[in-house]
């Protein structure tokens, strides 16, 4: 992947989530709207979008996005693709011409099916995961921006206002949506960079910056994570795929791990409470994130705020009737939600969290995706 580098400038960033609790489908421009009002917190360099639900009459395919460099590594990509999966449907990411996005790379997404007898003997979400590793880290010019069942990142150098515009949020409709408005800090700006990072059906939305990067970063690379992507918040991605998915870790429990309390507070615990930190602390080391971050976690069935240990960003969470937000400002809220029945301010390494009650419906509008690329495909059939 060919990356775009800018000049350093100092941190900011924005975050946003609006849930409906009940799987009520709603479009981007309720998101668009939110994270627009938090405009001074970025500077152009990264805007991005994860949506649930907006692919209800795929929901069954694992929902590759792509982003290219060039037509080879577009080839060489479907080419990988076809000898683990049924290809159900593949076609170019919409978008409009706009005056405030003027070149992209490639856009494209995929709905893809595990063939059968390689999934007979391995967990079919390990396997998508390694699938998803090999192309990040083995096709020149190919990075998976997202990968989970009716779900999907959009994503890009701009404002994230400008990058909703150009990807036409507007016409998509999800019960989940994040949101994310970038000033970049250590790393480069380019369009894999931008945030949310997303592994299966998880997404991360960051502000802030983690100094323990390196050490996570190594830990992971042995639990088969390969950090490649040249920023903080890939780690909070795969750390949060490892502990919850792999390792069966609580919401709390995680969090334990990622904001681990200091080991004064823990010392002075009740015995039991003790112990099971202390064992946590001792087991998983090397994933406490050190440094500010506040940071938006979702997956198909919740929404999760979480701050550092100490707090040193800002996150704030309101609720109205089936409708749960988090943001970073209370000022993004109120543009969508002007008089909510309740907030809920962060506490330092304490998770504010909604879930899901109608798990049976999530999305029930979604998008239109395209009858051809379907049926047919635009795919390189010269590819199989």
């Amino acid at each position: 992947m060919v990356l775009e580098f800018y000049q350093k400038v100092p941190s900011g960033c924005a975050i946003a989530g609006i849930m409906n609790t009940e799987a009520m489908s709603f479009s981007g421009n309720k998101i668009m709207d939110c994270i627009e009002v938090m405009h001074d917190r970025s500077n152009g360099l990264g805007g991005g979008f994860a949506s649930y639900g907006i692919y209800p009459d795929l929901k069954d395919c694992y929902a590759f996005h792509l982003i290219y460099d060039d037509e080879p590594s577009r080839v060489e990509t479907e080419q990988f693709l076809r000898k683990y999966f049924v290809m159900v449907g593949g076609e170019t990411i919409p978008t409009r011409n706009t005056a405030k996005i003027r070149t992209s790379p490639m856009l494209w997404r995929y709905f893809l099916k595990p063939m059968e007898h390689l999934v007979e003997e391995i967990d079919e979400e390990e396997f998508v995961v390694r699938r998803v590793m090999e192309i990040n880290t083995g096709i020149k010019g190919a990075f998976v921006s997202s990968s989970g069942k009716n779900m999907g990142v959009f994503k890009g150098v701009g404002y994230p206002e400008d990058i909703g515009e150009f990807f036409m949020l507007e016409e998509y409709h999800g019960y989940l949506w994040t949101a994310h408005g970038r000033f970049p800090t250590n790393t480069s700006a380019w369009w894999g960079g931008a945030h949310p990072f997303s592994l299966l059906d998880w997404s991360v939305v960051h502000n802030g910056e983690i100094s323990s990067y390196g050490t996570n970063a190594r830990y992971l690379d042995t639990q088969g994570y390969p950090c490649t992507l040249e920023t903080d918040t890939e780690v909070i991605t795969y750390a949060v795929d490892l502990l919850m998915r792999k390792h069966s870790l609580s919401l709390k429990d995680m969090a334990s791990v990622l904001a681990a309390p200091f080991w004064d507070k823990i010392d002075n615990m009740e015995p039991s409470v003790k112990e099971h930190l202390t064992k946590l602390r001792i087991i998983y080391k090397d994933l406490l994130l050190n440094g500010p971050f506040g940071v938006i976690i979702a997956n198909t069935d919740m929404m999760i705020g979480l701050t550092d240990r100490i707090k040193l960003r800002p996150l704030i969470a309101a609720q109205k009737d089936n409708w749960y937000y988090i943001s970073t400002e209370e000022a993004a809220i109120r543009k969508i939600e002007p008089k909510p029945e309740e907030y809920t301010y962060s506490h330092a390494g304490k998770p504010l969290y909604a879930t899901l009650k109608n798990k049976d419906k999530k999305g029930d509008k979604g998008t239109k995706i395209s009858q051809g690329a379907r049926l047919k495909g635009e795919l390189n059939d010269d590819n199989k």
